[in-house]
């Protein structure tokens, strides 16, 4: 409880800018969370799409969401952030409306694909925002990047236990008022951003062809954000596998609200000490530790059936994030030059968004090959297990020679001065 008082302090003695990044992370996440978890419900349940096309349904989201950033983040770097930022929010208070009033498979994806493409958009732009004021931070002394990074972290899970547990209150409420009520959330974020975010902030580069050279061209880079990647396959799993394992489980989805708040009160009580454990290890161990453990999360469900086996898989998923998470992204700023933020992280999301839409598409066929016969009831969670256990191996060998992860000897941070408040 310290360390989550302690980095509330540093947040409220933070630049202003920062701090409207930072309170703009929990509303993101209220918003989204109080539509997308229950998307798969939705899907399923009221419009009754196969089991793939609710695969595909999410993946094309998060495709057009994360598999877009790279150029979200582009654009954002080569205009500045700000009218990026706003053009985002726009699109996404369309695309919710869209996505509640939408009654066939076509519709769906149209408002999936409106709502990806928004974030998109806003994304990266205030991603790139956080880490170059935090660069700014850390050579000031004030606090790691990292720091700051697990601080966005706690910021957005915040929103992640309000959400869900307005979702679940919501459960009961035709899904297209949910839809209509998250977009006025953004209706009210577009104001507060056109208001208050600076016409300054963010750099601008004078063409995207130098935005995206310094990314494409950038090798090391690449290889690391394609082996990092598989995280977020990893994580948009909690959309697709975690309903879905509930209705098989306990024949209801009721509990799914309350399994992301209980891991958003997770991210908060245990982000600061994880950050912590991070900085000891090192950015090479802690990032490769961080994928192994998410590895072995998908490995509780078919181990440990029913509640108790999600519970630890939920668990183990978020104590990997926690880990791996604010390293990789300082080590993808410092792989970037603190140039062209937006593009670097949009990269990211760009490469994770794609294996999504693949890895989505391949479980939710998984799942028909259970429910025919033709496979065993854990053979989709084997499968992910797997797939981030190579992702881990294959990282830590590419990383030994120090080039994927800038750095000391194990890919630690610079040293970074003493801050002013004596850490």
């Amino acid at each position: 409880m310290r360390g989550v008082l302690g980095d509330v302090r540093r947040a409220v003695g933070l630049p202003p800018a920062v701090r409207l990044i930072l309170a703009s992370m929990v509303l993101f996440n209220i918003g989204f969370y109080l539509v997308v978890p229950f998307l798969a419900v939705h899907l399923s349940e009221q419009l009754h799409l196969a089991a793939w096309a609710v695969g595909l349904v999410l993946g094309v989201r998060t495709f057009s969401q994360q598999g877009l950033f790279f150029v979200g983040g582009s654009i954002a770097d080569r205009f500045g952030a700000r009218p990026v930022v706003l053009v985002g929010v726009g699109l996404r208070v369309v695309g919710f409306v869209v996505l509640g009033f939408a009654g066939e498979l076509w519709s769906v994806l149209a408002g999936a694909v409106l709502v990806g493409v928004a974030a998109a958009l806003f994304a990266p732009a205030v991603e790139s925002l956080n880490a170059a004021y935090g660069h700014r931070l850390e050579v000031a002394g004030v606090l790691r990047r990292t720091e700051l990074f697990g601080i966005e972290q706690m910021c957005s899970r915040l929103g992640s236990v309000v959400g869900p547990a307005l979702g679940a209150l919501l459960i009961a409420v035709p899904f297209r008022w949910t839809a209509v009520a998250a977009a006025c959330l953004f209706t009210g974020l577009w104001v507060a951003f056109a208001r208050l975010l600076p016409a300054e902030a963010g750099s601008r580069s004078p063409a995207l062809r130098l935005v995206w050279r310094s990314v494409l061209g950038h090798r090391a880079f690449m290889v690391f954000v394609g082996l990092c990647a598989v995280q977020l396959l990893a994580y948009n799993q909690l959309y697709l596998m975690l309903p879905e394992q509930l209705q098989r489980s306990v024949g209801s989805q009721a509990a799914l609200g309350w399994f992301f708040a209980g891991a958003a009160v997770l991210v908060i009580a245990g982000q600061a000490p994880v950050v912590r454990l991070a900085h000891r290890l090192g950015h090479r161990r802690a990032i490769v530790a961080g994928l192994a453990t998410i590895a072995l999360s998908f490995m509780a469900p078919p181990l440990m059936p029913g509640l108790a086996g999600l519970v630890v898989w939920v668990a183990l998923l978020h104590a990997g994030q926690m880990l791996m998470v604010p390293p990789m992204r300082d080590v993808i700023g410092r792989l970037a030059g603190e140039r062209h933020l937006g593009a670097h992280f949009g990269m990211l999301s760009t490469v994770g968004g794609l294996l999504t839409l693949l890895g989505s598409s391949g479980v939710g066929w998984l799942y028909d090959q259970v429910d025919a016969g033709r496979a065993a009831s854990g053979v989709p969670w084997w499968a992910l297990a797997a797939t981030v256990a190579a992702a881990a191996g294959l990282l830590w060998l590419c990383s030994a020679a120090g080039r994927l992860i800038p750095g000391g000897p194990d890919g630690s941070a610079p040293a970074a001065r003493r801050s002013r408040r004596g850490s």
